[in-house]
């Protein structure tokens, strides 16, 4: 579990009490109250948040392992990292699951669904059009997934043998395949990818090395399937904001430096895949092999997206 509570979105609260901005210390010293926050900017060391007491983060779950549901609390590598800026704050993280488009696309953000968005998203140029990015927290690749004894290595190897690939609709992993002059089966979500895999709609599909990994830790998975290749994409994640929401980006970047300093970081890594960043993983590579192994974590099936 978290290493600090982690609560869902009350259903009860109202659309007065999702406006409301509370401006908050960098240094999670003292809060404003409603009134003053209705009136008061946010200044270079303060941080506007949509509701009193918590930071809201937007999310897709499950994206095994690094959110998903664990009995009534929702865990994972992101929520640590997430709880890490609550605790600087002063505050509690409270959750909210949402359609990955809809992150992305930084609509959640500008909406005021949510303060960030931590969702194992991959920073890039398009969507920097549309998010503030904090620095990298991870460093991300994809892989190949198959049943065993395909006889698939490569992206070649699927072109060559004429198989059917599958890939995760609004994904870096998508476009990764596009790219190379394919035209996947797109599945809404990495659990219907999963599925699609299982049930033969796909022969191959491409995926986060970190969520194949993790699914393949589940006996009734990994005893048919197999990672075939890790494609080495150079991803980074990022934690989203909106574009204007600088205050916020510098207490993450502060916090997400101090945790790696401190070690922190890597203690969070290590449950959650554990392993220390930047272990290799076993398996073909259609270039370098810089994947992570997660832990067993559960067992439920990833859903977001990078």
């Amino acid at each position: 579990m978290a290493p600090w509570s982690t609560y869902r979105q009350a259903a009860g609260i109202g659309a007065a009490a999702l406006a409301t901005v509370l401006l908050v210390t960098a240094c999670g010293g003292e809060s404003g109250g409603s009134d003053s926050a209705a009136t008061a900017p946010a200044g270079p060391n303060t941080v506007a948040l949509i509701n009193g007491g918590k930071i809201t983060t937007c999310t897709n779950i499950p994206y095994e392992p690094f959110q998903f549901n664990q009995g009534d609390k929702v865990v994972g590598f992101d929520v640590d990292i997430v709880d890490l800026v609550a605790k600087k704050l002063g505050v509690t993280q409270d959750i909210v699951d949402i359609d990955f488009a809809a992150i992305k696309s930084g609509a959640a953000l500008n909406s005021r669904k949510c303060d960030v968005a931590a969702a194992g998203m991959t920073i890039t140029d398009e969507r920097k059009q549309n998010l503030l990015f904090s620095e990298p927290y991870f460093d991300a690749t994809q892989a190949l997934m198959a049943k065993k004894g395909s006889g698939v290595t490569s992206l070649d190897d699927v072109k060559a043998k004429n198989l059917k690939l599958g890939a995760q609709a609004s994904t870096t992993g998508l476009d990764y395949v596009k790219g190379k002059g394919f035209e996947p089966i797109e599945f809404a979500d990495s659990p219907k990818e999963l599925l699609g895999l299982q049930t033969g709609q796909a022969d191959v599909i491409v995926q986060d090395l970190p969520v194949v990994l993790t699914w393949l830790k589940k006996p009734e998975i990994g005893a048919k399937f197999e990672q075939v290749a890790s494609l080495d994409t150079g991803e980074q994640y990022g934690i989203g904001m909106k574009k204007d929401n600088t205050a916020l980006k510098k207490v993450i970047d502060e916090v997400l430096a101090a945790a790696k300093s401190d070690g922190t970081y890597n203690a969070i890594y290590k449950k959650w895949f554990g392993t220390e960043p930047g272990a290799a993983t076993g398996g073909a590579s259609d270039g370098a092999t810089t994947g992570e192994s997660p832990a067993t974590t559960g067992t439920e099936s990833p859903a977001a997206g990078s």
